[in-house]
């Protein structure tokens, strides 16, 4: 893909976003495959249930924090502990990142780095307004982080990586910042057979997290590219069950599903 069809790319993907985190989403959720406003998916705690959360996790969070968005619950498998540095990659309007910061704790720290302008601002504010002061948005690329080498113990993302146009380089990057022995703990979409003809390139389905899907041998070999050792790329059949939903009638649950991403980075060698 050339610089100027990403470029292109990001810059669809950015303003759907922006529709989304400017919109009242209190009521309705945008699910990711539809049209901002469309109410496609229903209530945001029923679609996020759906994806995994408790209701716990999801009376947690501020108001407006939950967009309904993703694929999966990257807590669920990220094992956070007191005192660890968190980076949420594509945290949109900070759901992810205050379920985090209550696990991490006061001696923790957690970052989110959004592309979209009007996530960030909205996200922020989520923060100012809750008082949640060990949390930190970043306006940014993912595949060009705005984070120091080898500073994050965990990253985590839910349903992103698959927008970017260029995944290797999200990974790239996020091997760069993770700490010797730190580890990805990621929901996205993974493709389990090949795509309509008419889905393939078509930027609308791109931004709704289904054009831009790779494969699961394509995401385990960018990892190991990447230097990750310890590689899971597990799809989730039970994820069929919200994905039929997002473009009805389509039977996307066919080609596409969530998948549980886990790898580490490597550890130093013990000196001798």
């Amino acid at each position: 893909m050339s610089q100027v069809q990403s470029d292109q790319v990001r810059q669809h993907v950015r303003n759907r976003y922006k529709e989304i985190a400017i919109q009242d989403t209190s009521n309705s959720s945008c699910c990711s495959p539809s049209s901002a406003g469309s109410g496609c998916c229903g209530n945001v705690d029923e679609v996020s249930a759906k994806l995994g959360y408790s209701n716990e996790e999801l009376s947690a969070v501020p108001q407006g924090a939950n967009l309904g968005l993703g694929c999966g619950n990257p807590q669920a498998i990220a094992s956070l502990h007191p005192g660890e540095v968190v980076l949420d990659l594509g945290s949109g309007a900070g759901f992810d990142c205050f379920l985090a910061s209550k696990q991490v704790g006061e001696t923790g720290q957690v970052y989110g780095v959004d592309m979209t302008p009007e996530m960030v601002s909205r996200a922020r504010s989520n923060a100012v307004k809750n008082g949640y002061s060990n949390v930190n948005f970043r306006l940014g690329e993912i595949e060009h982080l705005p984070i120091s080498d080898s500073s994050i113990d965990v990253i985590i993302s839910n349903c992103v990586i698959n927008l970017s146009p260029d995944k290797q380089q999200v990974f790239d990057e996020s091997y760069r910042v993770l700490k010797k022995g730190g580890r990805l703990a990621i929901s996205d979409i993974v493709t389990t057979a090949e795509l309509p003809a008419e889905v393939k390139g078509d930027l609308d389905s791109l931004a709704s997290c289904i054009s831009g899907a790779s494969t699961v041998e394509e995401v385990k070999a960018m990892l190991r590219t990447s230097g990750f050792e310890n590689i899971v790329v597990e799809p989730k059949d039970n994820s069929r069950e919200f994905i039929k939903d997002w473009v009805p009638g389509a039977n996307m649950d066919d080609y596409i599903q969530s998948a549980v991403i886990q790898a580490t980075k490597s550890r130093p060698e013990p000196s001798n």
